[in-house]
C-alpha cells in the first residue's frame, strides 16, 4: 500500500518536472535557458518516474534494467544538448529564433 503510493507520488512529481521543462522550452528567450531548462528538468523527472517504477519492479533484474534506460538517456540527452548549443555557438542562432 505504502509503496503503491509512493509510487503514484514519485510519478506525478516527475510528470511536473517534465511539465516544467516543456514550458521554459517553449517561454525561455534563447537556445542555451532552452537547453538549461529541458535537460535539468526532463533529467530530474525522468529520475523520479524511473524511482517510482523501481518500487514496483519484480526484481533486481527490473531494477537494474530501469538504472540502465536512464543513465542511457542522461547520456543521450547531454551529447543531444551539447551538439544544439556548440551548433548555436558557432553558426549563431536557429531562423526560428529570429
Amino acid at each position: 500500500m505504502i509503496a503503491n503510493l509512493l509510487t503514484i507520488v514519485l510519478i506525478l512529481t516527475g510528470m511536473v518536472f517534465f511539465a516544467a521543462g516543456t514550458a521554459g522550452l517553449l517561454r525561455f528567450p534563447d537556445v542555451y535557458s532552452r537547453l538549461h531548462a529541458l535537460t535539468k528538468a526532463d533529467n530530474v523527472g525522468l529520475g523520479l518516474v524511473v524511482l517510482g517504477l523501481m518500487l514496483q519492479a519484480g526484481g533486481p533484474a527490473d531494477v537494474v534494467k530501469l538504472l540502465l534506460v536512464w543513465v542511457l538517456v542522461l547520456g543521450a540527452g547531454t551529447t543531444a544538448a551539447h551538439m544544439v548549443a556548440q551548433r548555436t555557438w558557432t553558426h549563431g542562432e536557429f531562423e526560428s529564433d529570429r
